[in-house]
C-alpha cells in the first residue's frame, strides 16, 4: 500500500520537501508577525504543519484518484467532510494540550474551540493549501503528459516517415529491376551501364536517405543519374532537361522527395510516345522552393486507372514534414501533364 501510495509522487521528492520548507517559513513569520510572538508561531506550525502534509497528500494522492476520477462523488465528500473534521479535531486538540490554551491567539479576546468562526478558518485553512498544492501538481502533471503526449507524436511521425521511405525504395528498385531484366533478356550492350547506374543510386539511397535530410544539390543530382538510367533504356528517345534559378548551395530537403514525380513520367509517359520529353526546374525564391515537372503523355485506360504507391507515399510524407505549409498541385492540359510543388525553406 505505502509502495503505491509513493509511487504516485511523480514529482521527485526534492521539490515536495523544498515546496514545504517554503510553506513553513511563510506561515511561521505570518504569524509570528500578527502576534508579534516568534516562540508560539514556531510551536503553533510545528503542530499544524505535519497534519497539513497529511491531509493534503491524502485527499490528492488517494482521494481524488479513488472518488473523483471514478466519478463516486458523494464518496469523496463524505470521507473529505471527515478528514477535515480530524483535522480540526487533532490540531485543536494538540495546540490547547502543547501550545497554549488560548486556541486561537490571533483572532480578538480569548476564543473558545468549536465555535463556527473557529472551525470555518482552520478549515479553509487546510483547503487552502490543499487547493494550493493541487494546482502545483495538476499544472506539473499537465507539462509532463504535454510532453510525453509531443513526444509520442514524433516518434509516430517519425516511424510513419521511415516506413513510407522503406516504401519508395523497394518500389524504385523494382521498377529498375524489371528494367534491367528486360535489357539482360535482349542482350542489350545497355545492361552493364544499368548496372552501374544501379549501384550508384543504391549507394544513395542506402545511406543518403538515412538523414532526415540531405542537399537539394545532392538530390538534383540523383534525379539526373535516375535521368540517365532511364535514357540507357529508352535511348534517344529520351529528351530531358533540368533547370535552377537562385542559390541552392544551403538547401536541405527530405530524401526522396521528388523521385516519385519523376517516375511518374516514365510510367504514364513512355508506354505511348515516340519522343520522351521531361523538363524539370528547380527555383528558390522568397525564402520557398519552387519544383516543377512537366512531361507529355497519352491518356489510356491504364493511365486513368492505375496508381502506384510513389505519388500516394510522398503525399502522405509531405502532410507530415510540412503540414499546411506546402502546396502541391497538378495539371493535365492537352498531353502535357505538370506538377507544381511549392515547399517552405528554413523549416525544422
Amino acid at each position: 500500500m505505502f509502495k503505491k501510495f509513493f509511487s504516485e509522487f511523480r514529482i521527485p521528492i526534492r521539490y515536495h520537501l523544498l515546496f514545504w520548507l517554503i510553506y513553513f517559513i511563510f506561515n511561521f513569520f505570518r504569524f509570528a508577525t500578527i502576534n508579534n510572538d516568534y516562540w508560539y508561531s514556531l510551536k503553533s506550525n510545528l503542530i499544524e504543519f505535519p497534519l497539513n502534509i497529511i491531509i493534503t497528500y491524502f485527499t490528492i494522492y488517494y482521494l481524488i484518484p479513488k472518488f473523483i476520477l471514478k466519478k463516486k462523488y458523494l464518496q469523496f465528500f463524505l470521507l473529505f467532510t471527515l478528514s477535515l473534521a480530524l483535522f480540526y479535531l487533532t490540531r485543536t486538540g494538540l495546540n490547547y494540550i502543547l501550545v497554549s490554551e488560548n486556541i486561537w491567539p490571533e483572532a480578538q479576546g480569548n476564543q473558545e474551540p468549536f465555535t463556527v468562526i473557529h472551525v470555518v478558518e482552520l478549515v479553509i485553512g487546510a483547503i487552502y493549501v490543499i487547493a494550493l498544492v493541487s494546482a502545483i501538481k495538476l499544472t506539473y502533471d499537465w507539462v509532463n503528459e504535454k510532453k510525453r503526449n509531443d513526444d509520442l507524436q514524433r516518434m509516430q511521425l517519425e516511424t510513419e516517415l521511415n516506413f513510407l521511405k522503406s516504401q519508395i525504395q523497394p518500389h524504385f528498385f523494382f521498377n529498375t529491376l524489371n528494367n534491367l531484366y528486360a535489357l539482360v533478356i535482349k542482350n542489350s550492350p545497355k545492361a552493364p551501364n544499368v548496372v552501374m547506374k544501379l549501384s550508384e543510386i543504391m549507394q544513395y539511397v542506402l545511406y543518403e536517405v538515412k538523414e532526415p535530410t540531405i542537399s537539394l544539390m545532392k538530390s538534383i543530382n540523383y534525379l539526373y543519374s535516375y535521368l540517365e538510367l532511364e535514357k540507357l533504356r529508352y535511348g534517344e528517345r529520351v529528351k530531358s532537361n533540368i533547370s535552377i534559378e537562385g542559390n541552392i548551395d544551403d538547401i536541405e530537403i527530405p530524401p526522396l522527395l521528388f523521385l516519385p514525380f519523376l517516375e511518374n513520367c516514365f510510367k504514364h509517359g513512355a508506354k505511348h510516345q515516340t519522343d520522351i520529353n521531361v523538363n524539370i526546374a528547380f527555383v528558390v525564391k522568397d525564402n520557398f522552393l519552387y519544383f516543377t515537372v512537366e512531361n507529355d503523355f497519352v491518356k489510356s485506360d491504364d493511365t486513368a486507372t492505375k496508381h502506384g504507391i510513389g505519388i500516394e507515399n510522398t503525399k502522405r510524407r509531405l502532410q507530415l514534414l510540412y503540414g499546411s505549409s506546402y502546396s502541391l498541385k497538378t495539371r493535365s492540359k492537352g498531353n502535357i501533364y505538370t506538377v507544381n510543388l511549392k515547399l517552405p525553406l528554413h523549416e525544422d
